[in-house]
């Protein structure tokens, strides 16, 4: 099957629907299914290089760390963001659009929601003749509940489940194979520390592990699944008090996906053939312990996200960040910047990637303004 328009939307249906690339010139690129799922979903953190583990709470923490809404300044507020995808190949019907939501119960609890819907836009199936198939509009969701709970004056806990649903081919579209809708049920766990004095300095810290679940099939063969992007995470960042009016927050954040790398490709069919069985059948739990031990490298397999944020009478805030991925698993490297305002009822965020790269290596939200509107619905305590 090929795609007659859109070809860059047809490497990521590609990519959806196999989580296997063969090394070639030392790379070995990691793909999974549902990969919507590790797109910075909100603006904020967007302006700052997609880091926002151990960030200042605010009504985006559920897409991040859960257990940050317990320091959050409101008792609840709703995020609504939107992400143009591919703005930069002049596409307008491809974009991710989010909502979260949280509430803290009382002193102690807090329960949270997200949802991502991510569509693909409409795209035109042609055969091996380019004779038309069909047109089809991909689109995928993922929706989720959480609770939060704090252990003491300051660390919390975070959980949630997850249904996922990727709907991006279904039926015979004249290839011989029936595709279905895929589904999977995943769920995260996290941890924050707020280490924050009485005049709101300090330093802060998160682990998370996200995206813990099933794989994900697109046909009724039960052999060819894929593995979905669980994730390990971990963040810190340090706020400094300059004087009442002026702070400025430092965060970093680093993520190892809990995905093990494909073999690589030895040019024998056998030999391939028999390490691509393995590697599909492997299971779900020994995936994420094999991902650290997959002969490519540990440090190859990180991904880097370090942004600061200034803010001005925590009214004005404006934000930079970096993002840093190995060559050998992606080699996609970025700036950032956003900007920010907030009123007592409303904070309005917006974020802006620095176009770089080049081909496969430019970044699909290059020359992209981001927006995210977050509602504060009470008073601050």
């Amino acid at each position: 099957m090929f795609v007659k328009q859109k070809k860059t939307l047809a490497a990521i249906i590609v990519m959806m629907f196999s989580c296997v690339t063969y090394a070639q010139d030392s790379i070995n690129i990691v793909s999974t299914a549902v990969p919507f799922l590790r797109i910075s979903p909100d603006a904020r953190a967007g302006g700052m290089g997609d880091v926002a583990i151990a960030t200042a709470p605010e009504a985006n923490a559920p897409f991040w760390n859960l257990s940050k809404v317990m320091f959050a300044p409101k008792r609840s507020a709703i995020a609504v963001n939107y992400t143009p995808w591919l703005k930069d190949l002049g596409l307008n019907d491809v974009y991710l659009a989010s909502m979260a939501a949280y509430h803290r119960i009382d002193d102690e609890q807090a329960i949270s929601s997200t949802l991502r819907f991510f569509s693909l836009g409409n795209i035109q199936l042609t055969d091996f003749s380019g004779n038309v198939l069909n047109s089809v509009r991909p689109s995928e969701f993922a929706f989720d509940l959480g609770y939060s709970r704090k252990l003491n004056e300051k660390m919390s806990i975070g959980v949630a489940l997850r249904y996922i649903n990727s709907r991006l081919v279904v039926g015979d579209v004249g290839t011989g194979v029936v595709y279905k809708a895929g589904n999977a049920v995943a769920g995260d766990v996290s941890l924050y520390h707020n280490g924050l004095n009485e005049n709101g300095e300090g330093w802060n810290w998160g682990v998370v592990l996200s995206n813990l679940g099933s794989k994900i099939g697109y046909t009724n063969d039960a052999r060819n699944k894929d593995y979905i992007p669980a994730n390990l995470g971990i963040g810190v960042s340090y706020t400094k008090v300059l004087d009442e009016n002026n702070k400025i927050n430092f965060a970093l954040d680093m993520n190892k996906l809990l995905v093990p790398a494909p073999p690589v490709a030895t040019g024998n069919f056998s030999t391939d053939s028999a390490n691509l069985v393995n590697y599909r059948t492997t299971g779900v739990v020994s995936s994420w312990l094999k991902s650290f031990g997959d002969g490519t490298g540990f440090g190859k397999s990180l991904q880097f996200s370090m942004g600061a944020e200034y803010s001005y009478n925590n009214q004005f805030f404006f934000r930079s960040g970096y993002f840093y991925e190995n060559k050998n698993r992606g080699n996609r490297k970025y700036f950032s910047v956003g900007a920010g305002f907030h009123l007592d009822f409303m904070d309005i965020n917006f974020s802006y990637l620095v176009p770089s790269g080049s081909g496969v290596t430019r970044n699909p939200l290059s020359n992209t303004l981001r927006l995210g509107v977050v509602f504060n619905l009470e008073a601050k305590e």
